[in-house]
């Protein structure tokens, strides 16, 4: 899998069916550090059973949901029910209107332990959230590397290390056509909470 340097910038990167835009540096320093502490002791983290296969186990993450709505979202056989947004939630979705015109609802927050913890490969395609949803990616804390696959064209597939503080915007088909996953490591890492605004319809 090739790994990619987007523009850090937030210049469009056109891929086949995806529009990607990166903001390497859209918190600075402090603040990423700033909102990595608040997050890590505010947010009620929760660990919720998957089931996959017929097999259940817990997600290998922590996760929460939050809104400035009552909406449920469901993914993987999973129902959540959102929190209130916090000052800090609020505060960095303001930051995000700044270079998107999607007006987000709701934010389902990751937090990865060490390199044991991951997602696998899936799409934010559920219903709830329209057809060819954006995706607004924030990262804070330790870096990963985030891998991508178009679903038919096989030789499309690329991974971009995110840095902490950084914003991925994920836009056009790119939730209908193209998977994407946080995969394990066996280097030892630090956590990372990830944010991924959405629109919930």
């Amino acid at each position: 899998m090739q790994h990619v340097q987007l523009p850090s910038d937030g210049t469009s990167l056109e891929l086949p069916d995806a529009r990607l835009r990166y903001f390497q540096y859209f918190f600075n320093t402090d603040e990423a550090e700033h909102f990595y502490s608040k997050l890590s002791e505010t947010i009620p983290w929760q660990q919720d059973p998957i089931t996959v296969f017929g097999k259940t186990y817990d997600q290998p993450r922590l996760t929460a949901l939050h809104a400035n709505n009552t909406k449920p979202y469901s993914y993987s056989g999973i129902t959540m029910f959102p929190n209130q947004m916090t000052t800090e939630l609020t505060e960095i979705y303001e930051r995000i209107r700044r270079v998107s015109s999607v007006e987000f609802t709701s934010v389902l927050l990751n937090l990865y332990r060490d390199g044991k913890d991951s997602n696998g490969w899936h799409a934010d395609n559920e219903k709830e959230l329209g057809k060819s949803p954006s995706i607004a990616s924030v990262s804070f804390g330790a870096q990963r590397f985030f891998h991508l696959k178009h679903r038919t064209i096989n030789e499309a597939r690329l991974k971009i290390l995110l840095h902490s503080g950084s914003l991925l915007l994920m836009e056009g088909d790119t939730q209908e056509k193209w998977l994407h996953q946080i995969p394990k490591t066996a280097k030892p890492i630090q956590p990372r909470i990830n944010l991924t605004f959405r629109k919930i319809i």
